[in-house]
């Protein structure tokens, strides 16, 4: 039977989901409030709970109110789980996300680092959560105009999901879009075009010809047409992502 801990979180999960926000918070001050009260102010559902509330503050752009829940949430998951167990590195990866759009570059690779390491002890070199680690630092490598190190580890990211999920798993779509987005800011073109038409691909296989993720890459793969002067191939493009969008409506 669940605990009016659990019960109060599945009101903060489907609230956030809808994107009522006010309503999550309410529910997720609540269950704050009971795991304190239930299982003591250093258990690592505190932390769960801190985090929860960390994440709907960020949702809403409320970056100064969510990085004191997440550093607590660190925290205690660093003294009751010991600081190198996974449930750590998932609040270093959320600091590090948080920092990046702080504009905090050189403290969110530091998290992101942290988190790095540990899953990769903890969990294996190639396993999921490793990727994901790897993609942050990615993005943050690309935001960052660091393309050399983007591109390494987008390329070792691309390879784990692939391992884990297969060469046409949506998933790899989206890290083959984020690939060759650094190629394409780079003006290297022939790496990036092959990366669009295979995520495209993708994409269209697995959500269908008109959906708004394929819409994305076909924008994505316009521009990169267009500035490769291939200017036919680009209008073709931009028309279909419209009628998709169109159809949206």
């Amino acid at each position: 039977m669940p605990s009016l801990w659990d019960e109060l979180n599945a009101k903060v999960s489907a609230f956030y989901k809808q994107g009522n926000y006010s309503k999550a918070i309410k529910f997720a001050k609540q269950a704050l409030d009971v795991a304190k009260q239930t299982f003591g102010p250093d258990h690592p559902s505190v932390a769960t709970s801190l985090n929860n509330l960390a994440g709907i503050y960020k949702a809403q752009g409320e970056l100064s109110d969510a990085e004191p829940l997440y550093e607590q949430a660190l925290l205690i998951r660093k003294n009751a789980l010991g600081a190198e167990h996974p449930a750590v590195a998932d609040s270093l990866n959320n600091l590090g996300v948080l920092y990046k759009e702080l504009g905090d570059f050189f403290e969110a690779e530091t998290m992101h680092k942290q988190a790095l390491a540990i899953r990769e002890k903890a969990l294996g070199p190639e396993h999921l959560d490793v990727a994901i680690s790897l993609n942050n630092l990615a993005v943050l490598y690309d935001s960052w105009r660091k393309f050399p190190e983007s591109e390494q580890m987008h390329l070792r990211a691309l390879q784990i999901i692939e391992k884990n999920l297969g060469r046409h798993h949506a998933v790899v779509a989206t890290s083959l879009n984020n690939l060759a987005g650094i190629y394409k800011t780079q003006g290297m073109y022939d790496k990036a075009e092959p990366l669009y038409l295979r995520a495209l691909a993708i994409r269209e296989k697995v959500h269908g010809p008109n959906h708004p993720s394929v819409a994305v890459v076909l924008r994505n793969l316009a521009t990169l047409y267009k500035r490769a002067g291939r200017l036919e191939e680009a209008q073709k493009l931009k028309e279909r992502a419209r009628a998709i969008a169109a159809r949206r409506k």
